[in-house]
């Protein structure tokens, strides 16, 4: 390890899903003492092969480590999972909540760290699983300067940039703001093929001549091209679009906005879930207008 990446080498990781599995197996690459607790054994038992402890309780993983890392499903997975971890939470270690969750579920969890002598950042990450896998991450992180720039020589594990937004919760606002708007040009551009392939456009050509055009962002061409390929398999799969956008609608709500575009899209996408295409990956979302009468 390079000095700064030993600045902090004992790292707890809860929750090991899509991104939280490739997380801990990038720190174990770079040779952090990685402890690991999961609902399931599965994904820690593999990480187990690679030499990561694991843990019985996110209490018992958080007592190991200098850094505690949480990236699980949502609010409600947030709290359940730190009411463990905080109880062994040592003083002074850094609790690192990178689950996308409402900006008052981290200004909350912020306090609840500092009652116990820790320290806190929000830090949510942008990008996929190849992402994880290529330590590419971007990190938008909330919190004390000094606390944020204790996180770096863990997150250069994982992360290509630390982007410092704000205070504790100012990462989880920015990344909603992030995903809606991919939320948002997936959800119109899913509406957008359909309503042109009824107008006897060919979805491909409609795909590629948009992104052909100035008003096409390098996201939007992506997600049309996959949109015409029926390409579905899931980096970002929409039950977590939904979660998301309405976490973003509620952004919205709390700062007494009108709110018609990010409603529009959280209802979008919570309807693509009823639907069944829960699993699907973002761009599925087209499957819900294309099926539309």
């Amino acid at each position: 390890m390079s000095p700064a990446s030993s600045a902090m080498s004992s790292v707890s990781v809860l929750g090991l899903g899509a991104m939280g599995s490739r997380i801990a197996a990038r720190l174990l690459d770079a040779g952090h003492s990685v402890t690991v607790w999961n609902r399931s054994p599965e994904p820690a038992d593999a990480l187990a092969r690679r030499g990561a402890t694991v843990a019985d309780s996110p209490r018992a993983a958080a007592h190991t480590s200098d850094a505690v890392l949480s990236i699980v499903r949502d609010d409600d997975a947030s709290r359940e999972v730190w009411a463990s971890a905080l109880d062994g939470l040592r003083p002074r270690a850094l609790a690192v909540e990178m689950s996308t969750v409402t900006p008052d579920r981290a200004r909350q969890l912020a306090a609840d760290v500092a009652e116990r002598g820790g320290r806190f950042v929000d830090a949510p990450v942008v990008g996929t699983r190849p992402h994880a896998e290529a330590g590419t991450l971007a990190v938008l992180a909330g919190g004390d300067a000094a606390d944020v720039d204790a996180l770096r020589p863990v997150a250069e594990a994982f992360a290509g940039a630390v982007h410092h937004v704000g205070p504790a919760g100012a990462g989880m606002a920015m990344k909603l703001a992030v995903n809606a708007m991919l939320a948002v040009q997936a959800a119109a551009l899913g509406e957008l093929l359909a309503a042109l392939d009824a107008e006897g456009i060919d979805p491909a050509d409609a795909a590629s001549t948009l992104a052909a055009m100035p008003t096409a962002s390098p996201a939007a061409a992506r997600l049309g091209t996959l949109m015409a390929e029926g390409a579905t398999s899931p980096n970002f799969p929409i039950s977590l679009v939904a979660k998301d956008a309405a976490y973003a609608r509620s952004l919205s709500d709390a700062a007494g906005l009108s709110g018609h575009v990010l409603a529009a899209t959280a209802r979008a996408f919570a309807d693509a879930e009823r639907a069944g295409l829960g699993a699907l990956d973002i761009v599925g979302v087209a499957r819900l207008y294309a099926t539309s009468e």
